[in-house]
């Protein structure tokens, strides 16, 4: 799958979800790039991220970033591997939906999400 294709499955996928869970969210960006994890485990991708500008602080630093989702084609294409049964829709469905659940749990102060991403990012350090 090329990046356009990519880009034009993630704005097609979007359009399907329902505009009240999209409230507050100023985008959804499609990067070039492939995202190695934070974790440092090698191997390990960002499909995709959320952004927020966090908690408020004294500085009130990021309050002006808003809240953004972004898709890596670059590491979608690395996990795809060249493999012609790699279902790209499914795929892409399934990391909107996780990056969407971030959001909304941002917007409830709530971050389950984030404590089931750390409790998976663990195992995969014990393997």
């Amino acid at each position: 799958m090329t990046y356009d294709e990519f880009a034009a499955l993630v704005e097609r996928l979007w359009e399907e979800i329902p505009d009240e869970f999209k409230r507050e969210l100023q985008g959804v960006h499609v990067l070039p790039q492939l995202k190695q994890d934070p974790s440092g485990l090698p191997g390990v991708l960002r499909l995709g991220e959320y952004t927020d500008p966090g908690p408020p602080s004294v500085f009130a630093s990021g309050i002006n970033l808003g809240r953004h989702i972004a898709l890596y084609y670059g590491s979608f294409a690395a996990v795809a591997g060249g493999d012609p049964g790699f279902d790209w829709e499914a795929e892409v469905w399934e990391t909107l939906l996780h990056e969407l659940r971030h959001h909304v749990e941002s917007l409830a102060w709530r971050d389950d999400l984030i404590q089931e991403d750390l409790r998976q990012l663990e195992r995969l350090r014990r393997r």
